[in-house]
């Protein structure tokens, strides 16, 4: 019962953040990562985990079956479930794909503010968790497992200057990396060889769903994003200034 206590305590308990110079190398490299198409296609495995886990979640939450999840090698994926074909439960549904990944960000950046480093890692283990249990194929399998593996690792064997370093460098990536897939929609919806044929993304779904153009929804993408980005942005320097937010406990070390 100790440990539990202690492991609780571990969990809630508020940590140190590290110094500006750490916060804003974890920053800048999150971006080089986004940006670099290199890096990227590695790297936007964990957001094509968050967007299907993000339909995943939406489609329990709105009361639709959950059928499963598929990850592939070229970090595409696709999520399953079943239920009415229209009505709001399959319109949030798709909606919550794009919009996922920068929402958790904005979320970690909140715990980091706070100075939840801790919280941070284990509310992405529980997703991840969850997210595994969905999972159909063996590809997809083994991202989940690699990336929660990675997770876990830092979590447990790592000091707390470690943690806090992999913690901001993970928001910070998930805010960024939430953007660039949706201004690589745009111009996937822009090619002159698809126009006038019926798409299969998220946002022309959305707009059979809902009768809005899907250029909009791609719009309703991106706003989201780059508010979700502005936030993290808002509560993570703050912090790294160490200067206390006006909307969050002052925490101590």
């Amino acid at each position: 019962m100790s440990v539990l206590g202690e492991l609780w305590d571990r969990v809630t308990g508020t940590q140190p953040v590290p110094s500006v110079w750490i916060i804003a190398i974890t920053g800048v490299v999150a971006l080089a990562v986004v940006v670099n198409s290199s890096t990227w296609h590695v790297a936007r495995n964990a957001i094509t985990i968050a967007h299907e886990g993000g339909h995943a979640l939406v489609s329990l939450l709105t009361g639709r079956k959950l059928d499963g999840i598929r990850l592939h090698s070229d970090t595409s994926g696709v999520t399953y479930s079943s239920g009415r074909r229209n009505g709001p439960g399959i319109v949030l549904t798709t909606l919550a794909g794009y919009v996922s990944p920068p929402l958790l960000g904005a979320l970690a950046a909140w715990l980091l503010a706070a100075h939840h480093v801790t919280a941070e890692l284990w509310l992405l283990l529980a997703l991840l968790a969850a997210t595994f249990l969905a999972i159909r194929n063996a590809y997809g399998a083994l991202a989940v497992l690699a990336t929660a593996a990675a997770v876990c690792a830092v979590s447990l064997l790592t000091s707390a200057v470690v943690q806090a370093v992999f913690s901001y460098g993970t928001a910070w990536f998930l805010l960024l990396g939430g953007v660039r897939p949706v201004a690589e929609l745009h111009r996937e919806r822009s090619r002159p060889v698809r126009r006038g044929r019926p798409g299969r993304t998220d946002a022309d779904q959305l707009a059979r769903l809902t009768g809005m153009p899907g250029g909009i929804w791609v719009l309703v993408f991106g706003i989201l994003a780059v508010a979700a980005l502005a936030l993290g942005v808002k509560l993570l320097i703050p912090t790294a200034l160490h200067i206390p937010h006006p909307h969050l406990p002052n925490a101590g070390s």
